[in-house]
């Protein structure tokens, strides 16, 4: 593959498993010739029964797939694993939406007059993702649970059905094959940006469930501000999913971040939902 990968004029190779898989984490660091790169962090939330409630205090923007490229590029351009196909990506039919929030009555003009207007003053505080429809393209399952964890989970959905209103974190039916909705694109300024995330994926939780889905999900850089903002359950997430890296060739140009396999982690990465 690797040969193949020269080929087609890649610069590197990388590889993505679990941290603790220590047989895998070998074989690629000692035989392969890889080195270990990022650690970044896997978030899973369920999809409840009932919806989640949204602060009356954010507004919630629905983006065009010019103005979130015009956003991303402005903003994020020089963020780790930006793809500079940001427009076939949000252009792809894959593509659920692309959402801003901000604080209720901070946008200077009373409404969205377009990323122009809006990067040129922007409010305090904001944050924006995207989010990728996984569920049309494969299915997940969880198997080999006992039959007390498939009660107590079916049990969780009943009530939480039954009785909306209280708003019981309930288990979806991860049992049978289930589909997903992936966040991407995280990215947000200000003191709070990271209630403003927190706002953005409760409303994917929201379009989530109407869709069907069983899981959101997303996956950030081990150090990410925003980490704070997106609700996650630990039993289903994972701390620490390690990327290892290789350079393919020593002909090809360092660029302006020197040799991509000693540079340092940066705050965010942006994981392209292609890849995902």
């Amino acid at each position: 593959m690797e040969d193949w990968f020269r080929q087609n004029g890649a610069e590197y190779s990388y590889i993505a498993t679990e941290n603790d898989n220590h047989a895998s984490v070998k074989l690629f660091t000692d035989k392969c010739g890889y080195s270990k790169f990022r650690t970044p962090s896997i978030l899973v939330n369920p999809v409840f029964a009932h919806r989640v409630p949204v602060s009356n205090r954010v507004t919630i923007i629905k983006l065009t797939p010019h103005d979130a490229e015009l956003l991303y590029r402005r903003r994020f351009a020089t963020t780790e694993f930006f793809p500079r196909d940001i427009d076939s990506v949000l252009k792809n039919k894959l593509n659920v939406g692309n959402f801003l929030a901000v604080p209720r009555g901070s946008l200077k003009s009373g409404s969205w007059a377009g990323p122009d207007s809006f990067l040129s003053d922007p409010p305090e505080s904001w944050a924006v993702l995207s989010v990728w429809n996984c569920k049309d393209v494969f299915r997940l399952e969880v198997r080999g649970a006992s039959r007390v964890k498939r009660t107590f989970a079916k049990t969780t959905r009943v009530v939480d059905k039954a009785l909306p209103f209280l708003r019981l974190p309930s288990v979806p039916a991860v049992f049978r094959p289930f589909g997903l909705y992936f966040m991407y694109g995280l990215g947000g300024e200000g003191p709070r940006a990271a209630k403003m995330m927190k706002a953005l994926c409760g409303h994917v939780h929201n379009l989530a469930k109407e869709s069907g889905c069983g899981v959101v999900v997303t996956e950030v850089a081990n150090r990410e501000p925003l980490k704070l903002g997106i609700p996650h359950w630990k039993m289903l997430s994972c701390a620490e999913d390690l990327w290892c890296i290789k350079r393919l060739g020593e002909d090809y140009s360092d660029g302006s971040v020197g040799d991509w396999t000693k540079s340092p982690p940066g705050l965010s990465i942006f994981v392209d939902p292609r890849e995902f």
